[in-house]
């Protein structure tokens, strides 16, 4: 079934969120001029106030309404260490795990040359910027266990290298709590590879 310019464009619109099928944009577009039209109303104006307020934090890339962002502003965080990752939903996530007291810094991706992302994409002039201030002293590697997350992380490991700082990686594997026999082949044999002394 054909449908007006206007519903089409939003449709197409709502396409773009994550994980937003045809099918899925179709419900929410029927949705939001059915019976949510005040939902959608505030859904506009918070979107617009959004896209007018947040920003990149300038040292670490977070999202952020002020110039640094709360941690980078934080007088309380560990200024010699400095964890990368992909994007602000994993700072959020470390975040919570409670464990962590350093700094971030974002790089909004991973690389990636068949979709034309590169260094200059990540911000990785700010990162070595930051690398040669002279505070940091540990870069931590969060960025994602896939094929472009582990080129990223060493990538950055080397950066890291050429400056005399130490580099680690955040240590994948079995969950707390996970039973082996359910554990997939590639997570059991990142286990393994990255098993550590007790004594």
């Amino acid at each position: 079934m054909k449908h007006t310019p206007a519903l089409a464009r939003l449709i197409d619109a709502l396409r773009t969120l994550p994980g937003v099928g045809p099918k899925t944009a179709q419900r929410m577009a029927f949705h939001l001029l059915q019976e949510g039209r005040d939902g959608a109303r505030a859904l506009t104006e918070a979107l617009s106030g959004a896209l007018a307020k947040v920003g990149r934090c300038r040292r670490c890339r977070m999202l952020t309404e002020s110039e640094l962002c709360f941690i980078c502003s934080s007088t309380q965080r560990d200024a010699s260490q400095v964890c990368v990752v992909e994007s602000p939903a994993d700072v959020v996530a470390i975040e919570q795990s409670g464990g962590y007291r350093g700094r971030y810094f974002v790089l909004m991706g991973h690389l990636s040359p068949l979709d034309g992302v590169g260094p200059e994409q990540l911000g990785i002039r700010e990162l070595e910027g930051l690398l040669d201030s002279g505070t940091v002293q540990e870069l931590i590697l969060a960025t994602n266990p896939t094929v472009e997350g582990e080129a990223t992380a060493h990538f950055l490991s080397e950066i890291a290298k050429a400056r005399g700082l130490r580099a680690t990686r955040i240590a994948h594997g079995v969950p707390i709590g996970g039973e082996l026999e359910y554990i997939d082949g590639g997570t059991l044999a990142h286990a393994l590879a990255g098993r550590q002394s007790l004594i």
